[in-house]
């Protein structure tokens, strides 16, 4: 337990990677000429490798306006009066939605201190007040003149090996991310000689990959990328960074379906939703609506101060004739605007956008899938956090808390709208049985939600229930061992920790916790301990709805761990906690 410090995420990570040996071995049996392959600690190439694998600060400008640092996962904004938590990059589209509603009010947004934001080179700050993020933010360079190179970037993992004056091997480590590379080189001293085995791939702005086999060709393919693309720097949080040629091609790229549509303040959605609109380069634009029926017109391009202006003409659809602002392009979503109460918005539909649904079965039946998150209506369904799903051949699926399990049916196919979903039917289980759209995917999370009705799901990927990871498996010996005891119990500065007392909590087999009053069993529940998407450790709580025992219900996260003693935080709209086990 001595490594599980509050750098969980990444000393126990990277620490095990370096591997120094006192084998001396030399260079020429690894990678071939020094002189042509080492790169020194201060050289012209290990500043463009830096650059490269800095943490880029510019996605979240709409939170802090500053290109330079990024605030870490997760905070919490008040947007026009309503609390957001931000869990992740995803969640900033929230705060712009927000913003979008009403197009041309005043905008409020006030950041819940105190939050640490993580600069270029992955080092971190607590910020205590908006003052002194206002100040920092002052001192940083906007307009795309900032040092870190964001229009490529390394395909992991990477292996480089250390050297000595004497070009003798010192060591060998394998990166397996940006954050990993930017700290090895900012590790190492002048003089320092590293060399990288070839050939690695480095992925470009627009997907394309380049293979390169040396320090040379590396170097030259960093230099010439670094001004390739717009690396959107700018203090803003709209996609406005359009010239008319790249406008123009973005709207030409793909169909456009419409999904709302506001005419003279009166809301049109209804009789327009899901009509498919297809510009091409010469100028014209056909919709075809939910019948089928092909509708002819015309639409055109110009640029002002406030950005670009779209102008469609139609002689049956005139509710879309007129001079539209564009006010935002991103998220393969276009917004329109135009004065006296005029909206339409669409959404991109581009056959790479969506997965495969064969390759969406694969991924589900590869691991089991933890519930992060569920809501039905608006109300979060705490009685299912941290159950687990089996995604099963011939269509099989259950869901466990290590005691009961539920079984039913699921697939992948389009839901009403035609999004690609995960169809879940379980008829014991009602909170899970729904098409879900699938909104996000990546290697280790899965979230799907329809904002409108207030459905949300998200789900967290653990294969071979995280037994190869050391940290989980370190804490879960750990806790498994013995009674605890709550030793603090903390909700929005109200300690809470004598409604716990006498109570002994035996965390056992099969996620199952049991709690004792005077040895005698008075309640069980769940308990899990998972590393999440961004490779955070967290232990999730669920005693369903119990009056009082729920209150501990809830994913924690993990803030310091030893044999002895664990410390939980959690934070979210409503309140702030803090929960600590002792060992008995």
């Amino acid at each position: 337990m001595k490594k599980l410090i509050n750098n969980l995420m990444y000393i126990a990570l990277f620490a095990v990677a370096l591997n120094f040996t006192s084998c001396q071995e030399e260079f020429e049996e690894v990678n071939g000429d020094t002189d042509q392959e080492t790169i020194e600690a201060n050289s012209f190439t290990a500043d463009l490798i830096e650059k490269t694998s800095s943490k880029d600060g510019s996605y979240d400008n709409i939170i802090d306006s500053a290109s330079c640092f990024a605030l870490k996962f997760p905070y919490t904004v008040e947007v026009n009066g309503i609390e957001v938590i931000i869990d992740g990059k995803e969640d900033l589209q929230t705060v712009e939605d927000i913003f979008d509603e009403v197009d041309v009010d005043d905008d409020i947004l006030e950041i819940i201190f105190p939050i640490t934001i993580t600069y270029a080179d992955y080092s971190e700050l607590v910020i205590e007040n908006k003052e002194h993020l206002r100040e920092l933010a002052a001192e940083c360079v906007e307009g795309g003149g900032d040092d870190d190179i964001e229009c490529i970037d390394f395909v992991y993992p990477i292996k480089l090996f250390t050297f000595d004056t004497n070009n003798q091997q010192t060591g060998e480590v394998t990166v397996e991310s940006d954050e990993q590379l930017r700290r090895f080189f900012k590790g190492l001293e002048d003089g320092n000689l590293v060399s990288i085995e070839y050939p690695i791939t480095l992925k470009k702005y627009d997907g394309t990959e380049i293979i390169v086999n040396s320090n040379a060709e590396l170097a030259n393919a960093l230099e010439m990328a670094k001004d390739e693309c717009d690396e959107d720097d700018d203090d803003d949080f709209n996609d406005d960074d359009f010239d008319e040629e790249r406008f123009d091609f973005c709207l030409t790229q793909c169909p456009w379906l419409v999904r709302e549509v506001v005419r003279d303040e009166t809301n049109q959605t209804d009789q327009y939703k899901n009509y498919l609109m297809v510009f091409t380069e010469d100028g014209g634009v056909t919709v075809k609506d939910r019948e089928g029926n092909v509708l002819n017109g015309t639409w055109s391009s110009s640029f002002t101060d406030r950005g670009p202006l779209l102008t469609l003409e139609f002689d049956t659809l005139v509710d879309f004739n007129l001079e539209w602002l564009v006010y935002e392009i991103g998220d393969h979503t276009i917004k329109l605007y135009a004065e006296g109460g005029n909206k339409i918005v669409m959404k991109q539909l581009c056959e790479d956008d969506t997965p495969d649904p064969d390759t969406l079965r694969e991924i589900l039946k590869e691991c089991e899938w933890v519930i992060k998150k569920v809501k039905n209506q608006g109300e979060e369904i705490d009685r299912l956090l941290g159950f687990e799903f089996k995604f099963m051949a011939e269509g099989i699926v259950t869901l466990s808390d290590g005691e009961t399990t539920s079984e039913g049916t699921w697939e992948i196919g389009p839901n009403d709208d035609g999004v690609p979903s995960l169809l879940i039917t379980m008829g014991d289980e009602p909170g899970v049985s729904f098409d879900w759209p699938l909104r996000h995917l990546d290697d280790n999370r899965l979230k799907f939600y329809v904002e409108e009705i207030g459905y949300e799901l998200i789900l967290l990927r653990v294969c071979d229930d995280n037994a190869n990871d050391g940290d989980v498996v370190e804490i879960r010996t750990a806790m498994m061992d013995g009674a605890w005891n709550v030793a603090q119990y903390v909700e929005n500065d109200e300690d809470m920790t004598a409604e716990f007392d006498g109570l002994d909590f035996y965390f056992n087999e099969m996620h199952r916790i049991q709690v004792d009053e005077n040895d005698n069993p008075i309640i069980e529940g769940l308990w899990r301990v998972i590393r999440n998407h961004e490779n955070q450790l967290k232990f999730f709580l669920n005693f369903d709805d119990d009056e009082k025992f729920g209150t501990l219900t809830d994913g924690w996260y993990i803030e310091s761990v030893n044999a002895e003693r664990i410390e939980l935080v959690h934070e979210d709209e409503n309140s702030t906690e803090t929960l600590v086990f002792e060992k008995l």
